[in-house]
């Protein structure tokens, strides 16, 4: 098949990409642009772990064609840490200091569906957290960890004034 050249905007940056119109998104940020922080696990949209955020929304990088992409805005696991600095966010941190994180698969994809998550409701309730979750697999914390890791990071958020 053929190749052509696009663009895609991802975590700010423009990268120009030689894809076949049947290129996912997942295989094309992972090859092509060398962010391997999205997993690709199930392949058919099962597990979550290839979760990525464009244009504000959760979505499953292995079901989407990297050229619907073109001209969206592309937020990997990868933009999610201070882009100066390197720190990992609040919310990362949170994971790693509450045992959210375990075998690791499935940690980008949760921390990207929590992430859109926040951006949209600063201060979700535990029903809320788990339905944004519902799409992600984890066979290691049973979610628990995972749960009390999100409504940790927004409690701190939370009295410490900050929106």
């Amino acid at each position: 098949m053929k190749k052509q050249l696009i663009t895609l905007t991802i975590n700010d940056q423009d990268y120009e990409v030689a894809i076949t119109p049947m290129d996912i998104l997942a295989d094309v940020i992972r090859r092509e642009v060398q962010l391997t922080g999205t997993k690709k696990g199930c392949g058919e949209g099962d597990c979550g772990a290839c979760t990525v955020i464009i244009d504000g929304k959760p979505e499953l990088s292995c079901l989407k064609l990297a050229i619907a992409c073109q001209g969206k805005k592309i937020r990997t696991i990868e933009g999610i840490a201070d882009p100066k600095t390197g720190e990992l966010s609040p919310l990362q941190k949170s994971f790693l200091d509450h045992g959210a994180v375990q075998c690791g698969f499935c940690t980008p994809g949760m921390i990207m569906s929590s992430t859109a998550l926040l951006e949209r409701n600063p201060n979700p309730t535990k029903d809320e957290i788990k339905k944004a979750l519902s799409g992600n697999m984890c066979r290691c914390t049973g979610f628990v960890l995972i749960v009390e890791a999100i409504e940790a990071y927004v409690n701190a958020k939370a009295e410490s004034g900050v929106n």
